[in-house]
């Protein structure tokens, strides 16, 4: 078993963890500030903390059944699929590559960067050389989180040592957030602790509507300001029984399908089911530390076996448990977590931390999982999930393993290309086909194209890393694929096009398109401006047509 001080498995001292927590909580006693700032001349590090909000319309706002919105993407531009977004899509097709956030955390996140002092108390901070850590408690968590992004986005070379810590976080964003913080190599920023049984970080994998009326009345036990704060009556009523049990099975309804599809189940039912029944479209992102109220940290870090857990720890571990009482517990560990990290027996004093990419899954007895309550099913989720990110892995080393044949294939191209340099031009050579040497290329053109055929095909799916379109040595092979293929690519295309133009839709091939957006992503260029060079001769193909 892997065991190792949480301090220097997550990169950040445990101190600062402490501190974290304290101003986190600290906050939700100044529900009407929009953030709280602590820095002294002592320290290295400047904290920014948010209070949470006690309202539904703080929590779900908009139309959406579970108050998702498209990211602004002028504020987070690196929030997408860099290769399957297309600004041109359909709205009901970005979905696919476009990130989606909480509506109403956005807006705050919106209304305080407008309205409050964060971005000159945020550049102060980086003047005086302190490394940032936004940090909340519940819907703060949410924001701070939110806030961090905004920060990584705008501030990129003073990201060092920048963290997110949230404690019983709700949920923020798809699963794009997650593949592109990944991609962005931002996602070890962000630290969420969760106590096994509180309620709030599973809250939004319910939609709103069979929620409403209970979430409303318990509401009021999470609010400082309110007369039924932490209040015994309201904690055991039978509101919060089906407040639990709501958020619970919606939870279970969703980690069992996804469950489903990373174990690779092609059962049509599975989408007929997904059409009829609305799931949430949240996706986990970051490390999270599940505290299993006993001194025992689990850590995890794979998004798809975070969900799991989060469905399956906070149900019943046994007959002998009540369900009204499960439901009391969920609320009031929501404020466990002061115990938990600033108490006499803390967590992080113990140092009783395993990692899970460490862990073996074996079916049987485990204390780690024990403590969890992850019973057969869920360690057979958790397989799934370990097993897919192992599969995108193993993918890319097949990418990878073909690579030299590629140059090769490469060497022998830009060989026809120096020939016909000397014998009327590489494109005009190749679009007239008068010799062998162009029907070796063209053999060639095919080879190389069925190969990033298939990358893109994995894309598309999500079936590679999500820090491959973000890998310098992809980006590099992608480009020089690009500048000598395409121009054989048009030339052939003219050949045949009776009339068509190459850069209308559906015309240029997608292999082109991703690897383009790959170098303007990476040298933060605007889209279009890295296509003129391979594109030429589709644009003097025209003219001359006019």
């Amino acid at each position: 078993m892997y065991v190792q001080r949480l301090g220097e498995m997550l990169k950040i001292s445990e101190e600062n963890l402490k501190t974290s927590c304290s101003l986190s909580l600290k906050a939700q006693n100044f529900p009407d500030e929009q953030f709280l700032v602590e820095k002294s001349p002592a320290s290295s590090h400047a904290f920014f903390s948010f209070p949470g909000s006690w309202s539904v319309d703080g929590w779900y706002s908009g139309d959406k059944a579970f108050g998702e919105k498209e990211i602004n993407l002028e504020l987070f531009p690196s929030m997408r699929s860099i290769g399957n977004y297309d600004k041109d899509d359909k709205p009901e097709d970005r979905e696919f590559a476009t990130g989606f956030v909480n509506q109403a955390f956005l807006h705050r996140l919106e209304h305080v960067l407008k309205t409050s002092q964060l971005v000159n108390q945020v550049e102060a901070a980086l003047k005086e050389q302190k490394s940032i850590i936004f940090t909340g408690h519940s819907t703060g968590g949410a924001i701070a989180a939110l806030a961090t992004i905004w920060f990584l986005q705008n501030y990129p070379n003073a990201n060092n040592g920048a963290f997110c810590v949230t404690f019983g976080s709700p949920l923020v964003g798809n699963h794009i957030i997650s593949h592109a913080l990944r991609r962005e190599k931002w996602s070890q920023c962000f630290i969420h602790f969760v106590m096994r049984y509180d309620i709030v970080p599973r809250i939004l994998l319910a939609p709103l509507t069979p929620i409403q009326q209970q979430f409303e009345k318990v509401l009021p036990f999470f609010n400082p300001t309110s007369p039924n704060f932490k209040s015994e009556v309201l904690g055991a009523s039978p509101e919060a029984l089906h407040f639990y049990a709501n958020v619970i099975r919606n939870a279970s309804s969703l980690t069992s399908h996804v469950a489903f599809q990373l174990m690779g189940n092609t059962n049509l039912l599975l989408d007929t089911v997904r059409h009829f029944t609305k799931l949430s479209p949240y996706k986990p992102f970051g490390t999270y530390v599940f505290c299993t109220g006993n001194g025992k940290l689990v850590v995890l870090k794979n998004p798809e076996a975070v969900l799991q857990t989060l469905s399956y720890s906070c149900l019943l571990s046994s007959e002998t448990e009540h369900a009204a009482a499960i439901a009391h517990k969920c609320l009031n560990e929501h404020f466990g977590y002061e115990k938990e990290f600033l108490g006499d027996e803390s967590s992080l004093d113990m140092q009783n931390v395993v990692d899970f990419d460490k862990l073996e899954l074996l079916l049987g007895s485990d204390g780690y999982l024990d403590d969890l309550g992850l019973g057969v099913r869920a360690r057979l989720s958790l397989c799934a999930a370990k097993k897919f990110e192992e599969k995108k892995q193993e993918n890319e080393k097949n990418v990878a393993s073909k690579v030299e044949a590629f140059k090769d294939v490469m060497k022998k191209l830009e060989d026809y290309r120096d020939f016909c340099k000397e014998n009327g031009g590489y494109y005009q050579a190749f679009k007239t086909q008068g010799e062998k040497k162009d029907f070796d290329a063209n053999v060639n053109r095919l080879v190389l194209a069925g190969i990033w055929d298939e990358i893109i095909e994995m894309l598309k799916r999500y079936a590679l890393p999500d820090e491959f379109e973000g890998t310098y040595k992809w980006i590099e092979l992608g480009t020089k694929f690009r500048d000598l293929v395409e121009p054989l690519d048009i030339a052939n295309y003219y050949r045949h096009a009776k009339g068509r133009r190459y850069m209308d839709k559906g015309g240029r091939p997608k292999r082109y398109k991703y690897t383009q957006r790959w170098l303007e992503h990476h040298l933060k260029l605007q889209p279009g401006d890295c296509g003129k060079s391979s594109c030429f001769w589709a644009e003097e193909d025209e003219s001359l047509k006019q």
